[in-house]
């Protein structure tokens, strides 16, 4: 089993750091390459750069009351998100499909669905994140 995750290539989980402009301020986020790789998907797909990404993530979080204590913790549970979620396939990997026009209610709604069911099924009943 391990060796489908140490087999990977090294250069995924090595850290590279950018800069950008979040609202005139300048800062520097340092993630994996894997991440970034993520980024780069999911910006391509609506047409943006990732700073353009990054900083739209960024307001609309902050205009959901969100806690950014750590952003770059943020922007990496976004990433896994976003590929659990075509894993599960309740969202399509088509780059070709803006996340901006997908019905996000009720693609939220399924997720919560498929996570308390992986729950029930390994045993872990109390999850926080899924408490509403």
């Amino acid at each position: 089993m391990c060796q489908l995750f140490i087999g990977a290539d090294n250069a995924l989980w090595q850290s590279k750091t950018k800069s950008l402009r979040i609202d005139g301020v300048a800062t520097s986020i340092r993630i994996e390459n894997f991440f970034w790789s993520t980024l780069e998907e999911i910006a391509f797909r609506d047409q943006m750069t990732v700073n353009q990404l990054i900083t739209k993530l960024y307001f609309e979080a902050m205009d959901a009351d969100h806690d950014l204590g750590n952003f770059t913790s943020f922007l990496r549970v976004c990433c896994a998100r976003y590929l659990n979620l075509t894993a599960d396939g309740a969202l399509e990997r088509d780059l070709t499909q803006p996340l901006g026009n997908i019905a996000a209610d009720r693609i939220l709604q399924q997720e919560r669905h498929m996570q308390e069911a992986r729950q029930r099924q390994i045993g872990q009943h109390d999850i926080p994140y899924l408490r509403h």
